[in-house]
């Protein structure tokens, strides 16, 4: 039984490092290449050596636009997710917390949220209609929108694992509903908070759709948006375009690499009580 186990997750390994971390060398050794050597697209390591120049070329390339589709990533990712979390946070308590004849309906519209799939043309007319199309607070509120059914579900099952003398302890001692909630019950969700901060955070900086229907335009590329910049009907410069993956790729390892633990605790807060 013990040498099945052993052999199963020695499989596993195997497996992950064939799927993962065998694109992403792919992806560095293509970085460090020249064009000639990129454009050949092997799995070799470079003759010569041109990363530095590479990524200076991609910084620099039309103004600077990956600077500022990174600018752009980073406002409409912390933006969006802060939205999502404090929403989806209050949302999930009350309807674990409070019975009322409105729970069902919100939860039939929760679950329409991961169910139904978007719709682009009435959304850019509601856009329009709002005057948001195109605009870096419209695409906000179509991310935060898009994954809130997700979190509420997350956070609502956590909830169910919070004793409920928590909450009468607080409400004798004087503390109304917000302060009850920001001070008793908030802090108590970290677990959920901080894979809820990763797992959307993840989705929203790589988010490719999104941003090309509703926020075009150079002035307001996303990271994702800027693969475009190299590659033409006529011309991949395959060693630019394979740099401003790697350096796109960066920020999300990172997160993950450090929360990684954090995140499964989060999506298994719920599973046997709630």
């Amino acid at each position: 039984m013990k040498r099945t186990g052993t052999l199963l997750g020695a499989i596993c390994i195997l497996l992950s490092v064939v799927i993962f971390l065998v694109p992403f060398a792919f992806v560095v050794l293509q970085a460090m290449k020249t064009p000639a050597e990129a454009s050949q697209l092997r799995f070799s390591w470079p003759q010569e050596m041109a990363f530095v120049e590479n990524l200076v070329e991609v910084l620099t390339m039309r103004d600077g636009i990956v600077l500022r589709a990174f600018v752009n990533s980073t406002v409409l990712t912390v933006t969006s997710v802060a939205i999502m979390v404090i929403v989806a946070a209050m949302v999930g308590y009350v309807l674990q917390r409070r019975a009322s004849r409105w729970n069902p309906v919100v939860n039939f519209f929760v679950l329409a949220g991961l169910i139904v799939p978007p719709a682009v043309v009435p959304t850019v007319w509601l856009l329009q209609a709002l005057g948001l199309f195109k605009t870096m607070p419209g695409l906000i509120l179509i991310e935060a929108t898009f994954g809130l059914s997700f979190c509420i579900l997350l956070f609502r099952a956590f909830v169910g694992t919070i004793p409920r003398e928590l909450d009468e302890a607080a409400l004798i001692d004087g503390a109304g509903a917000v302060r009850l909630f920001f001070t008793v019950i908030l802090p108590l969700m970290k677990p959920t908070v901080i894979t809820v901060i990763v797992v959307q955070a993840v989705n929203v900086f790589n988010d490719f759709t999104n941003p090309l229907y509703f926020l075009p335009g150079d002035e307001n590329a996303t990271v994702q948006l800027t693969l475009y910049n190299f590659m033409s009907q006529t011309l991949n410069q395959w060693n630019l375009l394979f740099t401003d993956v790697l350096l796109i790729t960066i920020p999300p390892l990172v997160m993950y690499i450090f929360f990684n633990r954090q995140i499964v605790a989060g999506m298994t807060s719920g599973a046997v009580k709630g």
